[in-house]
């Protein structure tokens, strides 16, 4: 009896500690990179897996909640937080969408790339294993109203390297990222954004 408790207590922490090692990258993204610089591709796939949209840009990140992600193809946008509000930038459509920081993000996955905290408190973590190069790890949405409902995250050597969202709609967001820069100074005026002459803002 006494050491049939002692395999299960084995076992049990030998699984705590995977799933704690799994969390690692993770935990360290999150709680110690304050600024993140990278270039990115992002595809969307609808529920059968068809290329529905191809684009790309650079996102940059400071936390807490400054970011800005600038597509490049095939439309020039520019989604831009100084921590406040949220600006969007429709280049091609001369219009910019402005709106409060304060609940526009949800438990989307910009919580995990600008926001700070604790991950338990808006995700529900698990390990996937290693595919290819890659260490998986899934995070569920505590809340289903972020407008997904998985999401997936791919380190490489401890560094991210892939996200994949599942929307409610049933459609895949892939991005991966290239260059990474961690912990680099990045310039304030970066998350700061003023509207150019002559576009029309809407604020929601």
């Amino acid at each position: 009896m006494k050491s049939s408790r002692i395999f299960i207590l084995l076992a049990l922490t030998l699984a705590m500690s995977a799933v704690h090692a799994a969390r690692d990258p993770l935990d360290r993204f999150f709680n110690e990179v304050l600024t993140f610089k990278a270039s990115f591709d992002q595809v969307v796939l609808d529920e059968a897996l068809n290329t529905i949209q191809e684009s790309s840009g650079t996102l940059y990140i400071q936390r807490p909640n400054r970011f800005r992600w600038d597509y490049v193809m095939p439309f020039k946008q520019e989604i831009v937080s100084d921590g406040k509000q949220i600006w969007v930038y429709d280049v091609d459509l001369q219009q910019v969408t402005v709106r409060k920081m304060d609940g526009a993000l949800g438990n989307t996955p910009a919580i995990l790339l600008a926001g700070k905290g604790k991950l338990g408190d808006n995700f529900s973590v698990k390990s996937l294993g290693k595919q290819g190069k890659l260490e998986w790890i899934k995070m569920i949405p505590k809340e289903k109203d972020g407008g997904f409902e998985d999401i997936r995250v791919g380190f490489e050597n401890g560094k991210i390297r892939k996200l994949e969202m599942i929307d409610t709609f049933g459609q895949t967001t892939r991005i991966t990222l290239r260059d990474n820069r961690e912990n680099k100074s990045i310039s304030k005026k970066t998350f700061t954004f003023v509207p150019p002459k002559g576009v029309d803002v809407v604020r929601q």
